[in-house]
């Protein structure tokens, strides 16, 4: 065995922090994503550091903020002159390796031609799936159905427009991998050498596409699902921004259009992201399985997360873009390690999706990059302490082109949340210990001054704090 951990690194596609059943949902059933949880530490209080992909998953891979990274946006590319963990740990001598996304530059099928744009991320093995469907020819997802013998496909869902059945769940990119995950772990059965491998699952990203056998597993709770939190007229004290993507997600009118869609609708779209929760959970378990039967449980960390979340219809929005509501933001986070994780339990602390990259270095005894931002989870890991950070932190800038707000950014501390929107005409603030669902928008009220001015001063050294430490001072003058 290794004496440094091990790190198996799981991390799902627009998943919000509620969608799991030791997180309190009571309609998923998630066995394998509890037990990890019940073994170890469940983080009640983990953000991600930007409401879309690319950006987030450059922040953790780095352990710095996006705009410090200046991969701020969806089909942006990541500059060469970034140092990802993984690299940092293939350098130290760990064996890297990835199933399923990266998206780390631009992925986009007429601008990146036959696959991603990489730069030096330290992966010795990389099994690439951008997303299902059949897009790149080096799409190893597409060259393993097309291996036996099938090809990516979906089918309408009778009684709902938005939603669709996808292979069943032994051709499912989810399955695929795990799969990989797998062989990885197996090929690593009593080999000195520690290995980090990232599995990056696609689903419960839209299109809502669970296997048929899974979505009817809610068909019977159908009418006992909730219904999105919405009230009428929401929209209309909120920003511009949410206004046009009440119209459809990514202010296109075909895609998700909230405002035509009925509460079957929103139930439907319910049931088939829980039913893909419950596929990946099944996923966990088989690669939980092979770290039991392999012997590498115990000196293993493994995480389960999420790069950001998805609005599922609350605050009549579907998918993500520039929102900072709970479930866009919050995420999942539970890191087990037998080795060291002595006290299973459930943290309140705020922590930061950009804290893991230098919780992995410190975790395998390597020096800290100068360029890293977050703070090491690793005390408490070892249980020295219960409290980490005072608030947390959250960008968003223009994804898709057709926002006129580009830049914004959120803070939130235990009482309240203020979001900024850079046209200085929008904003968020909110009350939530008296208003946790954030309903009403109290920004432009003149009672709640003092706190939109105190948490704009969080705001601003927030916004300080994330300066690039690079390059590093090397002497007094």
């Amino acid at each position: 065995m290794t004496d440094k951990p091990n790190i198996l690194w799981i991390c799902t596609d627009q998943q919000r922090f509620d969608s799991l059943g030791c997180y309190g949902n009571r309609y998923v059933k998630t066995p394998n994503i509890d037990r990890l949880a019940s073994n170890g530490l469940l983080f009640e209080n983990a953000y991600s550091q930007s409401t879309v992909c690319a950006p987030s998953r450059g922040s953790f891979l780095t352990g710095r903020y996006p705009r410090t990274v200046r991969l701020r946006k969806n089909g942006q590319n990541i500059p060469d002159s970034e140092v990802l963990v993984t690299k940092l740990l293939h350098d130290a001598g760990y064996t890297c390796g990835l199933s399923g996304k990266l998206h780390l530059s631009a992925c986009f099928p007429r601008v990146s031609h036959g696959t991603e744009r990489r730069i030096d991320d330290g992966y010795d093995m990389f099994h690439w799936s951008h997303h299902p469907k059949d897009d790149w020819t080096t799409n190893e997802y597409s060259q393993w159905l097309r291996a036996k013998g099938k090809k990516f496909t979906t089918r309408p869902v009778e009684g709902c427009e938005y939603v669709v059945y996808g292979p069943d769940a032994e051709d499912h990119q989810a399955a695929w991998c795990a799969e990989k995950a797998i062989d990885f772990i197996e090929a690593h059965e009593g080999k000195r050498r520690p290995w980090a491998f990232s599995a990056n699952i696609f689903a419960p990203h839209h299109p809502f596409d669970p296997p048929e056998s899974y979505l009817k597993r809610y068909m019977d709770l159908l009418d006992e699902l909730p219904l999105p939190n919405y009230y009428e007229g929401e929209p209309e004290s909120k920003t511009s921004g949410q206004r046009r993507d009440h119209q459809g997600a990514y202010a296109n009118p075909k895609l998700y259009p909230f405002n035509k869609m009925s509460d079957s609708d929103h139930r439907y779209l319910t049931a088939a992201y829980y039913a893909m929760v419950e596929l990946i959970d099944d996923q966990v378990g088989r690669m939980l399985g092979a770290l039991e039967r392999t012997g590498q449980l115990d000196n293993t960390i493994v995480v389960f997360m999420s790069d950001h979340g998805e609005l599922l219809g609350d605050h009549g929005v579907y998918l993500k873009g520039a929102h900072f509501y709970e479930p866009s933001v919050h995420v999942p986070l539970i890191v087990s390690w037998p080795a060291v994780v002595k006290q299973p339990s459930r943290l309140s602390a705020f922590v930061e999706l950009v804290d893991l990259a230098p919780t992995f270095l410190e975790a395998a005894g390597i020096e800290r990059h100068p360029g890293m931002q977050g703070k090491s989870l690793m005390k408490l890991l070892s249980g020295e302490t219960a409290e980490h950070r005072s608030d947390v932190y959250c960008e968003a800038y223009e994804s898709s082109g057709k926002y006129g707000m580009e830049y914004a950014m959120m803070v939130r501390d235990r009482t309240h949340k203020l979001v900024m929107y850079h046209t200085r005409q929008d904003g968020e603030l909110y009350d939530l210990e008296a208003d946790p669902g954030e309903s009403r928008n109290l920004w432009s009220s003149s009672e709640h001054g003092s706190v939109k001015l105190r948490m704009m001063e969080l705001l601003c050294h927030r916004m300080a704090e994330t300066i690039d430490p690079l390059p590093e001072k090397l002497a007094p003058w």
